[in-house]
């Protein structure tokens, strides 16, 4: 077996060392060059162990991640923003709700006639 056979052996074994790559923090170079020097050394190895448990491989997320997410939200802004977004809502509600019969409540001018030369509330 080559020398690169092994290395992507070694990679398909090491998950955690994909993310580093996804991630864009190294290149898949940058760990051949130290599988070609090092191999399977646990020594050289140990910088890219991710030792959290709580990390999962498919989202990149941790739970640590997303404690952080929710530390940092502002619920009276959030409230704020939910608060708007149920006033638009309503008022589309509204509109669509009642059809034509909405329409016809809308002002649609003067309710009552203006004499011919009175233009400008002369």
């Amino acid at each position: 077996m080559s020398k690169k056979e092994e290395f992507k052996d070694f990679i398909r074994n090491k998950p955690e060392l994909v993310e580093y790559i996804k991630n864009k923090e190294m290149t898949m170079q940058k760990f051949y060059e130290i599988y070609d020097v090092y191999g399977n050394d646990e020594n050289a190895w140990k910088p890219y162990e991710r030792s959290n448990p709580n990390s999962t491989s498919s989202s990149g997320l941790s739970v640590s991640k997303i404690t952080d997410l929710v530390k940092n939200i502002n619920v009276d802004e959030l409230q704020k923003h939910i608060n708007t977004a149920q006033k638009a809502l309503g008022i589309v509600e509204e509109l669509t709700s009642k059809g034509t019969n909405n329409v016809s409540n809308l002002a649609k001018g003067p309710l009552t006639s203006r004499p011919l030369n009175k233009f400008f509330e002369d």
